[in-house]
C-alpha cells in the first residue's frame, strides 16, 4: 500500500519519514527552542528538563541539538527507558565511557562518578547524560539523580544531565519530597503546539522533501487536521497520511476535506 500511495502521488521517500537527517527536520518555534535551550544546558554542564505532551517533537529536538555538538568535545550517554531503574543508568554510563560495571551497587555508584570526571579531566570531553521518558522515574529515581549530580561539595558538575518527559514530570518535580531537585534544574522548557501558521509551513517542508513542490492538500484539509491534531507534530503526521490513503483509494489528485474526514474516522477507529 505504501509504495502504491508513494508511486500514485510521485513521492521520492515516504512522506512524514521518521529517518530524516537532523539537517532535514521542521524548524518551528517550538523544535527550534527547544534545540537551543538544550544546547545551553549542555555547554554550562546544568540539570536541565524539557517536556511536552506526547507526539510534540521532544525526541526531534534532542537530536537536532545532539547534531549540533562537536564530538570531540562532548560524550552523549543516552537512556531511552528509564524502566532500567539507577542500576541500570550506571552500568550505561560505566559502558558508554568505556568501562566493564562493578557487581555491587555501591561501589558501580561510584564507578559511575569516577568515569564521569576522568571522561572530563582525562579525555577533555564533557559527557551528556540524557534520559529519555523521565516522567517515568519514580521519586527514589529522580532523587539519586539528584545526588549524581553533587559533585566536589556542590561547587562542580563536570556533566550535563537531560530530563526529557511528558508535562506530568513537572509537576512531579514540584512535590515537596523533590524540592533538592526542583531547585537544582538550571533550564525547563514546556513545548507548546506548532500554530496554524507553523503547520502550513510544516506540510509544505515535508513534501517537499517527499518530492512534491505543488499543494497536495487543500487548505481545508490542512485546517481540519491541524485542528484535530492540536498542532502536535506526531498526530498531525498520522492523520495526514491516512487522509492521503483516504484520497488514493478515490483515485483523487488532492486531499480535501472529504477525504480528510474519512481518514480521521479511519484513524479514530483504529485507535
Amino acid at each position: 500500500m505504501i509504495e502504491r500511495v508513494q508511486g500514485f502521488y510521485g513521492f521520492t521517500r515516504t512522506l512524514f519519514g521518521r529517518n530524516l537527517a537532523p539537517s532535514m527536520l521542521h524548524r518551528h518555534g517550538a523544535h527550534a527552542e527547544a534545540a537551543a535551550r538544550i544546547v545551553w544546558c549542555i555547554n554550562n554542564r546544568a540539570l536541565g528538563v524539557i517536556t511536552g505532551e506526547v507526539g510534540a517533537g521532544k525526541t526531534f529536538a534532542l537530536r537536532a541539538a545532539v547534531a549540533s555538538l562537536d564530538p570531540a568535545r562532548h560524550t552523549v550517554i543516552y537512556l531511552p527507558n528509564p524502566a532500567v531503574g539507577m542500576r541500570g543508568l550506571y552500568d550505561l554510563i560505566v559502558t558508554s565511557l568505556g568501562g566493564t560495571p562493578r557487581f555491587h551497587s555501591a561501589s558501580l555508584t561510584a564507578q559511575a562518578t569516577e568515569a564521569l570526571a576522568a571522561e572530563v579531566d582525562e579525555r577533555g570531553r564533557t559527557p551528556v547524560i540524557v534520559i529519555d521518558e523521565s516522567h517515568l522515574l519514580g521519586h527514589h529515581e529522580l532523587d539519586a539523580i539528584r545526588m549524581l549530580t553533587n559533585c566536589e561539595m556542590d561547587s562542580n558538575t563536570p556533566f550535563a544531565v537531560l530530563l526529557i518527559g511528558q508535562p506530568t514530570l513537572r509537576k512531579k518535580m514540584k512535590l515537596g519530597v523533590l524540592a533538592a531537585l526542583d531547585q537544582r534544574i538550571g533550564l525547563r522548557y514546556q513545548m507548546p503546539a506548532m500554530t496554524k501558521q507553523e503547520t502550513d509551513s510544516y506540510i509544505k517542508h515535508h513534501l517537499t522533501i517527499a518530492g512534491r513542490s505543488d499543494p497536495l492538500f487543500s487548505d481545508d484539509a490542512v485546517d481540519l487536521i491541524h485542528a484535530t491534531s492540536r498542532g502536535l507534530p506526531r498526530s498531525f503526521n498520522n492523520l495526514a497520511w491516512q487522509s492521503l490513503v483516504a484520497a488514493f483509494t478515490e483515485e483523487k489528485s488532492m486531499v480535501d476535506e472529504s477525504s480528510t474526514r474519512a481518514g480521521i474516522a479511519e484513524s479514530v477507529a483504529t485507535d
